[in-house]
């Protein structure tokens, strides 16, 4: 199994291979499916940015160890409990949705441990188990909450046929009911241009006063041309996909969030590690989410019932149910730029 950390420059540094003989009896275990061909990329993302934090925060603290694991549940679940027999006082991981709800099903969890996905399941987490990830679902409550600071009170909702969209679109709706609020219309994405047209006119009623698009990119930017420019859009970090100008320009003037990591550079949150260049973004975020999970595994050990962490992917704070809420920051796309609301802006 091997292990890597990165440098100032961003480069990687090889770490000595971890065996059964020289490893630390304590130590903090990172559990990532680097086997796995479809994750692997993806994994090794976050092991780099676990890397960059230990190598800024450590100081005296444990050291990692590197459990490389497939996608199989069952076998992840198995690297948990060898990981934790070898003297793992804390582990950072699993990282998919199925490995985090077979872990949490398993009476294995002994020792502190933080999750990178949700479970399946909305099931009472064990004693030990946290759960923390790049899931966009709050964001969809947090631009309910920026849409209503900024005096918008009748909603249509355009969301498309993937579950991650209908988890979007009802989690804007119950927070923006909750704060009084009305949906005027809920309504389905489509590519026809006569339900398009009809989408248009209803919108020059009046009838709503914003829109919010439970959607991808490249459906968002599709749909964008036909509300007008006048129009108040909200929608979650699924649009923020890249730094080409012309794309930001088909969504200009949609309001979104994001992480730091991606929209504030000079964000006192962010200065402090190293970035993998070149990089996508998506393997930005993964490795923004690799340096928060050390930092926040780091503060488990201290504070059992409360966090509050400003960190590279959000404002960061712990729930009642084990569970991290992540809250990144507002955006708006503006003639080819990204740019961060201001307080008076929110």
């Amino acid at each position: 199994m091997g292990a890597c950390a990165l440098g100032n420059d961003g480069a990687m540094a090889q770490q000595p291979e971890a065996t059964e003989a020289d490893r630390p009896e304590a130590h903090i275990a990172v559990l990532l499916p680097l086997k796995s061909s479809a994750l692997a990329r993806l994994a090794e993302a976050v092991r780099r940015g676990v890397w960059e934090a230990h190598r800024v925060h450590a100081g005296n603290g444990l050291p990692l160890v590197v459990h490389a694991t497939g996608e199989d549940p069952f076998d992840i679940v198995q690297a948990y409990e060898r990981a934790v027999q070898a003297g793992a006082q804390l582990v950072i991981g699993p990282l998919t949705r199925s490995a985090v709800t077979a872990l949490a099903g398993s009476n294995l969890v002994s020792v502190p441990t933080l999750a990178l996905n949700a479970p399946e399941t909305d099931a009472p987490l064990p004693q030990s188990l946290y759960v923390f990830g790049l899931q966009v679902e709050n964001e969809a409550k947090q631009l309910a909450q920026l849409a209503a600071e900024q005096g918008r009170r009748r909603a249509l909702v355009i969301s498309g046929e993937s579950a991650l969209s209908r988890r979007l679109s009802q989690g804007f709706t119950e927070e923006w009911q909750r704060r009084g609020n009305q949906i005027a219309e809920e309504t389905a994405f489509t590519t026809d241009p006569g339900e398009l047209g009809k989408l248009r006119d209803t919108l020059a009623l009046g009838a709503a006063d914003m829109v919010f698009l439970a959607l991808e990119a490249k459906q968002a930017k599709l749909i964008r041309s036909y509300l007008g420019l006048s129009m108040p859009i909200y929608a979650t970090s699924l649009v923020h996909t890249g730094s080409d100008p012309l794309a930001r320009l088909e969504l200009n003037g949609v309001y979104f969030t994001d992480m730091p990591w991606l929209l504030a550079p000079d964000h006192p949150a962010v200065l402090s590690y190293a970035r993998p260049e070149p990089a996508s973004m998506e393997f930005q975020r993964f490795y923004a989410l690799g340096i928060d999970a050390y930092r926040i595994a780091q503060e488990l050990t201290k504070y059992a019932s409360e966090l509050s962490l400003d960190g590279v992917t959000g404002h960061i704070t712990l729930d009642r149910d084990h569970r991290l809420v992540r809250e990144p920051i507002p955006a708006q796309f503006q003639q080819g730029e990204t740019k961060v609301l201001a307080e008076g802006d929110r």
